[in-house]
C-alpha cells in the first residue's frame, strides 16, 4: 500500500511538472486535497473494474459468497411462515403468486411482509406492494435503506428491481429465478421484457452493481457445507411444493 502510494505521488508530481513546464529535474509539489482526490478516482476505478470483472464471469453472487446457514434458515423461515400465509389468502383472489418481505440486517427479524396485489393496481407487484406498505408505517419505525435485507420469492423483474434501485435498498435474495417463473408457473414476463425491451438474454443482466447485489438463496444452499445443504435443500424442495 505505501509502494502504491508513492506511486501515486509520484504521478501527480510529474504530472505537475508537465503542466507547469520542464524545469530540470526540479518535481513540483502537491497538496494533500489534489493527492486525496487522485487517490479517490485510483479507487472508483479499481471498483468499476471488478464489478466489469463479475459481470464478464459466468457465476452469479451467490455462488461466489461463503453462505450464512443461519441467514439461510432465517429467509427460508420467513417464507414458509410469513409469506406463503399472506400468499395464499391473494391467490384465491386472483393475484399472483409473489411475495416479499424487509428484514433488519442487524438480527434478521421481519420489518414487514407482503404478496401481489395486481387485482386493485397491475403495478402492484409483490416488492412494490411490501415497499408501499412499508412507507405507510409510522416514520419511527422506519430504517436506513442500507440497514434492510430484501427478500422477494421470485427474482425481481425489471420495474420491482427498478423499485428496489429507487427506494435505495443495496440487496436482494430470491428463491425462485425468472427461469423458474418462465416454466414453472408460465409467467414469462420478466424474461420477455428484458429481451424486448433491454435486450439481455436470460440471466445476463448484472446482478453485482453499484447498487445491489441479487443472491439466489438456492445458489447460497447449494454453496453450504454437506452438514447443512440437505437440510436446506429439503425444505427447498416443500417450499417449491407448496407453490405448485
Amino acid at each position: 500500500m505505501k509502494q502504491s502510494a508513492q506511486r501515486v505521488i509520484l504521478s501527480v508530481a510529474v504530472s505537475n511538472q508537465r503542466k507547469h513546464g520542464d524545469r530540470g529535474l526540479q518535481i513540483q509539489p502537491i497538496s494533500k486535497n489534489e493527492l486525496h482526490i487522485t487517490l479517490h478516482h485510483q479507487l472508483i476505478g479499481i471498483e468499476l473494474s471488478l464489478l466489469k470483472w463479475l459481470a464478464s464471469v459466468d457465476l452469479r453472487p451467490g455462488q461466489l459468497v461463503s453462505p450464512d446457514p443461519r441467514l439461510i434458515d432465517r429467509l427460508l423461515k420467513v417464507m414458509e411462515d410469513e409469506i406463503v400465509p399472506l400468499t395464499s389468502r391473494e391467490v384465491i383472489k386472483g393475484n399472483k403468486l409473489f411475495g416479499a418481505a424487509m428484514l433488519h440486517k442487524k438480527d434478521l427479524s421481519t420489518i414487514i411482509a407482503g404478496t401481489n396485489q395486481e387485482t386493485l393496481n397491475p403495478l402492484f407487484h409483490a416488492e412494490i406492494q411490501t415497499i408501499n406498505s412499508y412507507y405507510e408505517l409510522k416514520s419511527e419505525q422506519h430504517v436506513d435503506p442500507k440497514e434492510v435485507l430484501f427478500l422477494a420469492t421470485h427474482e425481481p423483474c425489471t420495474l420491482c428491481s427498478s423499485a428496489i434501485t429507487w427506494a435505495g435498498f443495496d440487496n436482494f435474495y430470491y428463491f425462485f429465478s425468472h427461469e423458474d417463473s418462465r416454466d414453472s408457473f408460465q409467467i414469462g414476463h420478466d424474461l420477455n421484457i428484458l429481451k424486448e425491451v433491454f435486450k439481455h438474454e436470460p440471466g445476463e443482466y448484472a446482478r453485482t452493481n453499484r447498487y445491489w447485489t441479487g443472491y439466489s438463496i438456492c445458489d447460497l444452499i447449494e454453496n453450504c457445507d454437506a452438514s447443512d445443504r440437505q437440510s436446506f435443500q429439503q425444505r427447498a424442495t416443500s417450499l417449491r411444493n407448496t407453490y405448485q
